[in-house]
């Protein structure tokens, strides 16, 4: 019964042990077994993502001193976009308008004639002698006008010649009847005498004068 019990008892410790063992290698296989595997998914992601490590950006270098009196760089304007649309230019004609003329050349007038000299006399206008009144009287009264008892007055102007005497005789203002002008200017160049005109010399020369007559029927 003793020796049962002790066999017992080893074959307990034995499988206890066996049990142990089995145990620690199922735990180290799966400890292994996980460390493997989470090796191999960090190696991965390793791989996958490279993290590098950032620098810090390289500071511009700084920009050349400027050169003294020195022009800018001129500005190029782009060229302006090519249209194959636009239409053809238009040719349009322009009349050019003739040369003026060259203005004429200018003529020389010829000079002023001179001023005659100053008179030496100054002329004088021919002068009745005796009463103009008396050139023409009642008794030369027209027989018919004074017959009709027509009035009227006559203006006339007459020519003097360098001896005084009427050399014509021309009607100015008519009265109205044919017969008395008539009769004015036949009275006056057979009576009217006068002083004749005189020139800047001194000289006789031809004048005129004017007058009036005015017919009236006498009151006996």
């Amino acid at each position: 019964m003793a020796y049962a019990d002790q066999q017992m008892s080893g074959n307990k410790i034995t499988a206890l042990i066996v049990v142990a063992i089995l145990h620690v290698a199922v735990g180290y296989a799966l400890v292994t077994g996980l460390a493997q595997e989470a090796f191999k998914k960090v190696k991965e992601v390793t791989s996958a993502v490279n993290i590098e490590e950032e620098k810090p950006p390289e500071e511009p270098p700084p920009p050349p001193p400027p050169k003294e009196n020195t022009p800018p760089p001129p500005i190029v304007a782009p060229p302006p976009p090519i249209s194959f649309n636009a239409p053809a230019p238009q040719v349009q004609t322009v009349n050019e308008a003739p040369p003026m003329p060259a203005p004429p050349a200018p003529v020389a007038l010829p000079a002023p004639p001179a001023a005659p000299p100053p008179p030496r006399f100054t002329p004088k206008a021919a002068v009745p002698k005796g009463q103009p009144g008396n050139w023409a009287t009642s008794n030369d009264y027209p027989s018919r006008a004074l017959r009709e008892e027509r009035e009227g007055t006559t203006g006339f102007r007459v020519t003097i010649g360098t001896d005084g005497k009427v050399t014509d005789c021309q009607i100015t203002r008519s009265s109205g009847s044919p017969d008395l002008d008539e009769a004015t200017c036949s009275n006056v160049r057979r009576r009217a005498r006068f002083q004749p005109a005189t020139d800047g010399e001194g000289q006789p020369t031809t004048g005129s004068y004017s007058n009036s007559i005015r017919w009236v029927i006498p009151k006996d």
